[in-house]
C-alpha cells in the first residue's frame, strides 16, 4: 500500500513529465515534415487533346488543411507564348547570324499568364499515413491525389512522387519549411555544387514519350554580366532534334548548311518567388523563316525553383506549355523535374 508521501511522489512525476509542443504535433502531422511544396502535374494521354498541365505551390498547415496557388495551362483553352521583358545582354548573346558560339541577343519568351498571379486556387484536407500524403480537394467534383513523401538523404528537402489521381497522370513535387519567396539568383542556379538530372512525360502529336535521367548542363550556360537574371547556352548541335526531317529542309542537319544548335535562355521571372522559365529552340528553325529570333513553335517551360531548409538551391519542377500557332496537334506539353535528389 502506498504511502501518502509515495503517492505525492507519483503525482508530481506525472506531472512533470515532458508533453509535446502544439509546434512539434504540427510538424509531425506535415508531409515530410516540411510546410511548402512547388509541385507540377499533368494531365497527359496519347489520344487525347484536351490535355493540361499545372505548376505551382502546395501550403500545408498543422491542422490538416492545404491550399494551392497554380498556373493551368489546358489546351481546351491555348495561350499564345508571352515576352519576359528579358534581353540577355551582348556579354552572354551574339547580334550575328549563322554559326556563333553564343545564342542569339532576343527577348525571352514564357507561357502564357506565367509572369503574372496564379490562374488557379483552391483549398483542402490532407492526412499522412506512414509514407503516404493524402489531398482531398474542397472543389465540384471529386479530386483526390495519393504521394509517396521521401526524404533526401542529408535531410533538408521532402520529395513528392505521385501515387495515383483523380485527374492527373504524372506529377512532382519537392517541400522544406524555406518561404514560398525564398529564391536563389541565377548566379548561385550556374554555382550549383550537384549533378542535375532531368526527368520528363511529354505530349507531341498524339504520343507520348517518357525519358529518364536525363543530364542537365547548368554549368555550361553563360552568365551574363548586365541581364544578371538570365543564363544562356548555345548548344553546338543535336543528334535527335534540329533535322533535316523536323522541319528544317535548307538548313538543318542532315542539309548542306549541316545546323543542328539549339539556342537556350534560362530567366528569372520574379525576384518574390520561385518562378523561372527555360526556352530553346533550334536555330536552323529561324533560318529556315527568314527570323533572327524564332517567332514559331518554340519551347516554353515555366519552372519553380526547388529550395531545402536552409534556403539552397536544388533544382526545378516545371512544364511544358508550348501551344502549337497551327492546330491542337501540334502542341507540345509535358511534366519534368530537374535535381539532385530524384
Amino acid at each position: 500500500m502506498r504511502t501518502a508521501a509515495a503517492i505525492l511522489s507519483f503525482v508530481l512525476a506525472v506531472t512533470l513529465l515532458p508533453t509535446p509542443s502544439v509546434s512539434a504535433v504540427a510538424a509531425s502531422s506535415l508531409p515530410g515534415g516540411r510546410t511548402t511544396f512547388v509541385v507540377s502535374q499533368g494531365h497527359l494521354k496519347a489520344a487525347s487533346q484536351q490535355n493540361w498541365v499545372r505548376l505551382g505551390t502546395y501550403r500545408f498547415a498543422g491542422n490538416g488543411t492545404v491550399s494551392a496557388a497554380m498556373y493551368l495551362w489546358w489546351q481546351r483553352h491555348p495561350t499564345a507564348r508571352q515576352r519576359t521583358g528579358t534581353v540577355p545582354d551582348p556579354s552572354c548573346t551574339t547580334k550575328a547570324g549563322g554559326k556563333q558560339s553564343r545564342p542569339r541577343g532576343c527577348e525571352v519568351l514564357t507561357a502564357g499568364g506565367f509572369t503574372g498571379a496564379p490562374n488557379e486556387s483552391r483549398t483542402g484536407t490532407y492526412t499522412v499515413a506512414g509514407n503516404v500524403l493524402t489531398i482531398r480537394w474542397n472543389i465540384a467534383q471529386a479530386w483526390t491525389e495519393q504521394w509517396y513523401v521521401r526524404t533526401s538523404s542529408d535531410g533538408k528537402l521532402a520529395r513528392l512522387d505521385l501515387k495515383q489521381s483523380t485527374l492527373a497522370t504524372n506529377g512532382y513535387g519537392y517541400g522544406s519549411n524555406a518561404a514560398v519567396g525564398t529564391r536563389r539568383a541565377m548566379s548561385s542556379v550556374k554555382a550549383f555544387p550537384g549533378s542535375l538530372r532531368q526527368d520528363l512525360t511529354s505530349w507531341a502529336s498524339g504520343k507520348l514519350v517518357t525519358s529518364g535521367n536525363q543530364p542537365f548542363g547548368h554549368a555550361a550556360f553563360r552568365a551574363c554580366a548586365a541581364t544578371t537574371s538570365c543564363l544562356t547556352y548555345l548548344q553546338p548541335s543535336s543528334r535527335g532534334a534540329c533535322q533535316k526531317s523536323g522541319g528544317c529542309p535548307r538548313y538543318g542537319g542532315g542539309t548542306r548548311a549541316d545546323v543542328s544548335s539549339i539556342q537556350y535562355y534560362l530567366t528569372m521571372i520574379s525576384k518574390t518567388d520561385r518562378r523561372d522559365t527555360l526556352w530553346h529552340w533550334c536555330t536552323c528553325l529561324a533560318m529556315e523563316r527568314g527570323e533572327f529570333c524564332y517567332t514559331g513553335n518554340s519551347h516554353v517551360k515555366p519552372l519553380m525553383q526547388i529550395i531545402d531548409d536552409t534556403g539552397a538551391f536544388r533544382g526545378w519542377v516545371g512544364v511544358e506549355a508550348s501551344f502549337s500557332t497551327g492546330s491542337r496537334a501540334t502542341d507540345m506539353l509535358a511534366v519534368l523535374r530537374i535535381s539532385d535528389f530524384r
